[in-house]
């Protein structure tokens, strides 16, 4: 759920031409609720999605262009690994502890795979393809 609200957040980031968006303008853009977004938004910040300024001319952006962030590096930093289980993690890989043979073991060789079909089609993909934001042009004028 929260991966949801930060995507739809981030969304609502690429979408506003660079314009720093407060709190409630991304809430209401992306249908989060405020006080849940702005724990998101914290979250997006540590890990360094989107920069954050306080004050009048404050809130929140992008830290780097929408095509340069990718879904599964969203999720991650929102959810954590994209793996199952924790044996079948590349970050956060702990063997099971009724496992005998980890490298043999047959659940832990189809949870990787899941793992790297799922990180395929998110690592692929970035917020630009998500949120539908236009390419800059080349020799376009900002």
């Amino acid at each position: 759920m929260k991966a949801k609200y930060a995507l739809r957040a981030l969304g609502a980031l690429a979408n506003s031409d660079g314009e720093r968006l407060q709190a409630r303008a991304i809430a209401e853009r992306s249908g989060a609720p405020e006080k849940f977004l702005e724990a998101i938004l914290v979250e997006l910040r540590d890990a360094g999605l989107v920069e954050s300024r306080r004050g009048q001319q404050g809130g929140h952006a992008l830290s780097r262009p929408a095509e340069a962030i990718r879904i599964g590096d969203v999720i991650r930093a929102i959810d954590g690994p994209l793996a199952p289980v924790r044996c079948a993690s590349v970050t956060a890989y702990r063997a099971c502890a009724e496992c005998p043979e980890p490298d043999a073991c047959a659940l832990r060789a189809l949870m990787r795979d899941a793992r790297d079909a799922l990180a395929g089609v998110l690592d692929g993909r970035s917020l630009r393809d998500f949120a539908g934001v236009d390419a800059p042009r080349a020799g376009a004028s900002a």
